[in-house]
């Protein structure tokens, strides 16, 4: 598979507020083994600071691949699926990692930029992104959608 276009980023305010928790749940139980539900706790934080870390976008020939952290979360969308591209600018209450919104689904690990894919079944589903006009123009040029 080709790739057209392949970036990651990094979610530093979403590492920041798992590990803070996790770290402060730890430092209020020291000086002993950490009781099961801290431990629990801790492991919560954590494995959410692992999956949502980063979100890398993928453009290859025939698809648009989402992936969160590792790649345990992931989507695709077929170039064929895909009717429109538009940059979009999401309201700040939207937040970070996979969210319900009023036409689809959000994907983001940091900030408020965008691109919004509209599916031939008039689905939309945003991709969070500090490139927001290069992820466009790559998935336009992939899928032969006008700019």
């Amino acid at each position: 598979m080709g790739n057209s276009y392949r970036h990651t980023q990094i979610g530093v305010v979403i590492m920041v507020t798992m590990a803070i928790p996790a770290l402060a749940v730890i430092a209020a139980v020291t000086g002993g083994s950490l009781p099961a539900p801290f431990l629990a706790l801790v492991g919560v934080f954590l494995a959410c600071l692992v999956l949502f870390a980063s979100l890398t976008v993928v453009v290859g020939d025939a698809a648009v691949f989402v992936r969160f952290g590792p790649g345990l979360i992931r989507r695709s969308f077929a170039l064929t699926d895909i009717r429109a591209v538009r940059t979009v600018r999401n309201r700040w209450y939207y937040g970070w990692g996979i969210r319900l919104l009023p036409r689809g689904w959000l994907y983001n690990v940091s900030g408020l930029d965008a691109v919004e894919i509209e599916l031939a079944d008039g689905r939309a589903h945003r991709i969070g992104t500090d490139e927001p006009e290069a992820l466009a123009a790559a998935i336009q040029q992939a899928g032969g959608l006008a700019g």
